[in-house]
C-alpha cells in the first residue's frame, strides 16, 4: 500500500526522511469521526487458584485458551502479554449499549475456560505474589526486557506484573473538537487514577506486602523513562495536539528494531529523529515508524483514536462501571460539561499523576471532583442505552467508591488475591 506523505508518495518499506516522518506521524494519530464509538482493553493478571505463587505460563495460557482462537464470540482478540496477563480487546462498537455485552461474553468465554484448568483472574492490577518473569518468547519482548533492565526492575515488572483498562474513543468529529477531546482527557487522567485505582500491593519476596501507593501499577509505570511513559504536553501555545504527539514520538527512545535475523535491540540513547538524520543502523522506513509508535505507552496515546490508558484493571465485572464512567464523561455532552468544571484545575504533570496514584480519594480535590464526575456519569446513564444490569453495575460502583470517597483500592485484601470477586 502506497501512502502520501509530505510533498512526495512513499512505500512503508521505502526510507523516509525526517521531516515527512514527522508529517506522517501527524496526520495519522488524530481522524475524525462521531464521538459515541467506543472499545475497550481488559488485561488480567492469571493465578492458579490454588496457589497463587505458581507460575501460570504463556505456553500454558496457549494450549488452555485454544479452543477460542484469536477470534472471540462478542468479536473481541485474545492476546497473551509477556507475563502471562490475557488481554481481551473488544471489536469497536457504536455506542456502550452494544459494546457492554458483546465484551462481557467475550470474558466470560476466556473465563470458562480458565476456571476449567483451575485458573482464575486476579481482582487486582498488580501481581503480588511472583516476581516478575517473561515467559512469551518474543524478540520484540526479550529486546524490551534488556532494554528496561539496563534502568531497574521497573520495566520487567510493567511488563510481565501488571494489569490495565484501556478505554479506547473517538477523537472527535472536527479539528477543534479534537483538541477539545485531548485536553478534557488530559484534566481527567488524575480523577480517573484516583477514582480506579486498585492495586495496593507490591511483590516480595516473603508475602505480598502493602504498598503506599493505591495504584501501585502507576507507580511502576511512573519509574519507566519518562519520554516513552509520560504525557504528551497538551497546552503547548501555538502547537496543535497531533504536532506535539508528533514531535514526543520523534524525539523518544527506539525500544527495538525488527530484524529478520538476530537480536532486535536498538543502540543506546538512539531517539527516532536521531535514527531518521543518521540513517544508522539502517534508514528508517514508514513501517518502523508505525512500529516505533506501539512502543511509546503514555497515558493518553492517539492512534487514530484515543486511548486512555492510566486505569488500573478492576476487579470482576467492575470494568463495565469504569468504562462507562469514562466514555460518559468524555462523550455525553451533560456530563463532558461537568467534568471540565470538576476537573479545570487539575493537570497531568508527573507529580500530579503520581499524587493520585499515592492517595487516591484520600485527597480531598480528587475526592471533591470524582464525586462530582461520578454523579454526572449517574444523570447521564439514561442517555447511554444501557440494559438495566449495567446501569445497576455502574451505580453499585459509584455509591460503593466515588461518593463515598473512597477507591477499589480501599476494599482489597492480599488473602483474597486469587479470587475474581470485588
Amino acid at each position: 500500500m502506497s501512502l502520501h506523505v509530505g510533498p512526495g508518495l512513499l512505500t512503508e518499506a521505502e526510507p523516509v526522511s525526517e521531516e515527512d516522518a514527522e508529517a506522517y506521524v501527524a496526520s495519522v494519530c488524530f481522524k475524525t469521526g462521531p464521538p459515541n464509538a467506543v472499545g475497550v482493553e481488559v488485561e488480567r493478571i492469571v493465578h492458579r487458584r490454588e496457589d497463587p505463587t505458581a507460575p501460570v505460563t504463556v505456553p500454558e495460557l496457549h494450549r488452555v485458551l485454544a479452543p477460542l482462537g484469536d477470534r472471540l464470540p462478542g468479536g473481541g482478540i485474545l492476546t497473551l502479554e509477556p507475563g502471562g496477563q490475557v488481554e481481551i480487546s473488544s471489536a469497536c462498537a457504536p455506542h456502550l449499549g452494544e459494546l457492554l455485552p458483546r465484551a462481557r461474553g467475550d470474558l466470560a468465554a476466556v473465563d470458562r475456560l480458565l476456571d476449567a484448568a483451575g485458573l482464575a483472574s486476579s481482582p487486582v492490577a498488580l501481581d503480588a505474589h511472583r516476581p516478575p518473569r517473561r515467559t512469551l518468547d518474543h524478540p520484540r519482548y526479550a529486546a524490551m526486557q534488556r532494554h528496561f533492565d539496563a534502568a531497574g526492575e521497573a520495566g520487567r515488572t510493567m511488563m510481565c506484573s501488571t494489569a490495565s483498562l484501556q478505554v479506547c474513543l473517538q477523537s472527535g468529529a472536527s479539528e477543534r473538537e479534537a483538541r477539545e477531546r485531548w485536553e478534557r482527557a488530559h484534566r481527567l487522567l488524575p480523577v480517573l487514577v484516583a477514582m480506579f485505582a486498585n492495586s495496593p500491593f507490591e511483590y516480595s519476596r516473603r508475602a505480598p506486602r502493602k504498598s503506599r501507593w493505591k495504584s501501585t501499577r502507576q507507580r511502576v509505570w511512573s519509574a519507566i523513562e519518562p519520554e516513552r511513559t509520560q504525557a504528551v504536553p497538551h497546552r503547548v501555545p501555538g502547537v496543535a495536539p497531533a504536532e506535539a504527539w508528533a514531535r514526543y514520538a520523534l524525539d523518544a527512545p527506539v525500544l527495538c528494531i525488527p530484524t529478520d535475523a538476530g537480536p532486535w535491540d536498538a543502540p543506546a540513547g538512539l531517539t527516532l529523529r536521531g535514527w531518521l538524520r543518521s540513517r544508522s543502523p539502517r534508514p528508517a522506513t514508514l513501517d518502523d515508524v508505525d512500529y516505533h509508535l506501539t512502543t511509546l505507552f503514555p497515558p493518553i496515546r492517539p492512534r487514530g483514536f484515543l486511548e486512555l490508558r492510566a486505569l488500573d484493571a478492576q476487579a470482576g465485572d467492575e470494568w463495565e462501571a469504569a468504562a462507562v464512567i469514562t466514555a460518559a464523561l468524555m462523550d455525553d455532552d451533560g456530563a463532558a460539561a461537568a467534568a471540565d468544571h470538576a476537573c479545570e484545575r487539575f493537570s497531568s504533570s508527573p507529580a500530579t499523576i503520581d499524587g493520585a496514584a499515592r492517595r487516591g480519594l484520600e485527597d480531598p480535590h480528587l475526592a471533591r471532583a470524582a464525586s462530582h464526575c461520578a454523579g454526572a456519569a449517574l444523570a447521564a446513564l439514561p442517555r447511554l442505552g444501557l440494559e438495566d444490569a449495567a446501569r445497576r453495575r455502574v451505580e453499585r460502583f459509584v455509591e460503593a467508591y466515588p461518593l463515598s470517597r473512597r477507591c477499589p483500592a480501599d476494599d482489597r485484601n492480599f488473602h483474597r488475591l486469587p479470587e475474581d470477586t470485588p
